[in-house]
């Protein structure tokens, strides 16, 4: 059971919502990173309970390459909305997600 403010300490498979945080979240990636990925793909993610949602997620972007992203989901009644804001790169498979 995740407690308020401490990330999970399991390790989720990416599902279909994963994925599209990182399809959005994705022109953000490439700017930040100065690095154009041709693959983009949601591997793994853990979450962390603030006022909203911050998503760690290891995305496979191509050959042994991968990338760490934080997303922070607003709550509802603050409008909503997702907010790109870290990345670690690079990382490869073996890289477990942690905090950043």
């Amino acid at each position: 059971m995740q407690r308020p403010g401490g990330i999970t300490p399991e390790t989720h498979n990416a599902d279909e919502k994963i994925q599209q945080i990182c399809n959005k979240m994705k022109p953000d990636v490439q700017k930040k990173s100065g690095k154009n990925f041709g693959t983009f793909v949601a591997i793994s993610y853990k979450t962390q309970c603030v006022a909203g949602t911050n998503y760690f997620i290891k995305i496979h972007v191509g050959g042994n390459e991968y990338i760490h992203i934080r997303v922070y989901e607003k709550l509802a009644c603050n409008g909503g909305g997702l907010e790109l804001t870290s990345i670690q790169h690079p990382k490869t498979h073996q890289d477990p997600i942690v905090f950043f």
